[in-house]
């Protein structure tokens, strides 16, 4: 990233900074300025706890505040908000986006000097940067492509069940060269694999859009994700999980397939899960991968006794339904892990509106609900919302809009607040939620404790955060929010 200061500062003077803070800058309409600057702290020398602020009129955006806040045994009449680190709960496998090839074309079309500022930016792991660690790529195209593809497509009438065309060569220019990169930055990222549909010729429509994996084809299907997991092995990109089909009970998208929860089950038990065994993969499954108004989908996967020993858990998105469903099915499987995979911001957006809705229900209300990730969807688009597929998603705001230069959106800040701070490993810890302050807790591998906390309320809010037996008392503004270290 390139550093610049509003003074001049000396080389020891930085050093002795340490952690430098994003600064707030002027805004162009609901986006973020070509380059936030990055400023050293200054002032606050003592502090117990330190605090990152955006707020919703981005006069602070993912910034180092200032303030000296220390525990003091002293009580006052402000909401509390206990951190309990005697109750954990699930562990963090990360935050961060969608890499659709869509956004990897984009990315790559930054000059060499700029494409490496940003990815250094976006995923090492020092405190200047946002620590990415957790991505979610389409196998084959997804809606954010030019254009529908797969890793086999045939002509008409052909089939291919051995997968002897089987290629992901369409990948080179754009996403494989991305993520080769990326890795050599994080190299314990975890990624993602979802399909947006299996090749035409194995289904019912012979279409891109919609239709369903004809039975006579499920086993050639599996192969097609072995296929997949090896390739992607062979270029050096270990691939942690996978979904047996991105929402599959939309079929309008483009790419799409109808994948009913039977379907499904079927699937993993009689042919996914045994041609992972057989190879040797321990990717993990993850079914569903859908909104989280049928929690009865996955749950009847998971109550189909041969299916349960081979999924690891159930992916959610929230364009239906509520958060709190992911709860309900942890508490039905406990021993199933929870993730949340997916959620748009609808452009051009409303920058206030977005940022505490998103932190307050998905960064806090899904790990609250015990989900291992969160993923914004998506991590770059143009200024023209592309690409995208003809019918695919016409006004996904990606995280960074790339065109002439890069401009850093609202789902930048949203993942910032807890990727750059709650490392993979981290455990969720107790916390109360009081006076509209909705909060998450953690504590990381190397013994800090991180809260992540939005005000929700219409007005401003001075409040409590105790542990250890003591508090500190701190602010904030309707609509901000803040993470903070100790």
């Amino acid at each position: 990233m390139i550093l610049q200061y509003k003074t001049r500062i000396s080389l020891i003077a930085l050093l002795l900074s340490g952690v430098v803070a994003f600064a707030a800058c002027k805004s162009n309409g609901n986006e973020d300025p070509v380059t936030p600057p990055v400023n050293p702290p200054t002032g606050a020398d003592t502090t117990d706890v330190t605090m990152w602020l955006t707020k919703g009129d981005k006069s602070a955006l993912l910034q180092r505040q200032n303030v000296s806040l220390l525990f003091k045994d002293t009580v006052n009449v402000n909401p509390t908000i206990k951190v309990d680190a005697s109750q954990s709960y699930q562990s963090i496998d990360g935050f961060g986006y969608c890499l659709t090839d869509g956004s990897a074309m984009l990315i790559n079309s930054l000059s060499a000097e700029a494409q490496d500022a940003l990815l250094k930016e976006l995923f090492l792991t020092d405190s200047t940067h946002l620590g990415v660690s957790y991505l979610r790529v389409s196998i084959g195209a997804s809606d954010l492509s030019v254009a529908p593809y797969t890793y086999n497509d045939l002509g008409a009438g052909e089939t291919d069940v051995d997968m002897t065309k089987f290629s992901i060569e369409k990948e080179r220019k754009d996403l494989l060269p991305i993520l080769k990169k990326v890795i050599a930055l994080s190299p314990d990222i975890k990624i993602l694999g979802s399909p947006w549909s299996a090749p035409s010729w194995m289904k019912t429509n012979n279409a891109s859009k919609g239709g369903s994996l004809k039975p006579e084809y499920y086993a050639a299907y599996a192969k097609y994700f072995v296929k997949y997991i090896q390739a992607m092995k062979a270029e050096g990109i270990t691939i942690d999980a996978i979904t047996p089909q991105n929402e599959p009970l939309h079929g309008g998208n483009n790419p799409s397939m109808v994948m009913q929860a039977d379907e499904q089950a079927d699937f993993v038990k009689n042919h996914l899960g045994p041609a992972f065994k057989a190879a040797g993969l321990t990717t993990k499954i993850i079914v569903y991968d859908h909104n989280a108004d049928k929690p009865e989908y996955p749950a009847a996967i998971l109550g189909d006794p041969a299916a349960y020993p081979y999924v690891d858990g159930s992916a959610f998105h929230l364009y239906g339904g509520n958060i709190n469903a992911l709860t309900q099915l942890h508490d039905a499987y406990p021993e199933k892990n929870i993730y949340f995979t997916e959620q748009w911001v609808g452009g051009p957006g409303n920058f206030a509106n977005d940022l505490k809705w998103h932190v307050s229900t998905l960064i806090v209300g899904a790990t609250r609900n015990w989900s291992r990730n969160v993923l914004e969807w998506n991590l770059a688009s143009d200024p023209s919302y592309g690409p995208h597929t003809e019918g695919g998603c016409t006004t996904c705001l990606g995280a960074l809009t790339i065109g002439s230069g890069v401009i850093r959106n609202v789902a930048y800040y949203i993942i910032g607040h807890a990727s750059k701070f709650v490392r993979p490993g981290a455990v969720r810890i107790a916390s109360n939620v009081t006076s509209e302050l909705d909060n998450v807790a953690f504590k990381t591998p190397d013994g800090k404790t991180v809260l992540i906390v939005v005000n929700s309320a219409a007005t401003p809010q001075t409040f409590n955060i105790q542990a250890g037996g003591k508090q500190v008392t701190t602010s904030l503004t309707n609509g901000a929010v803040a993470t903070y270290i100790w």
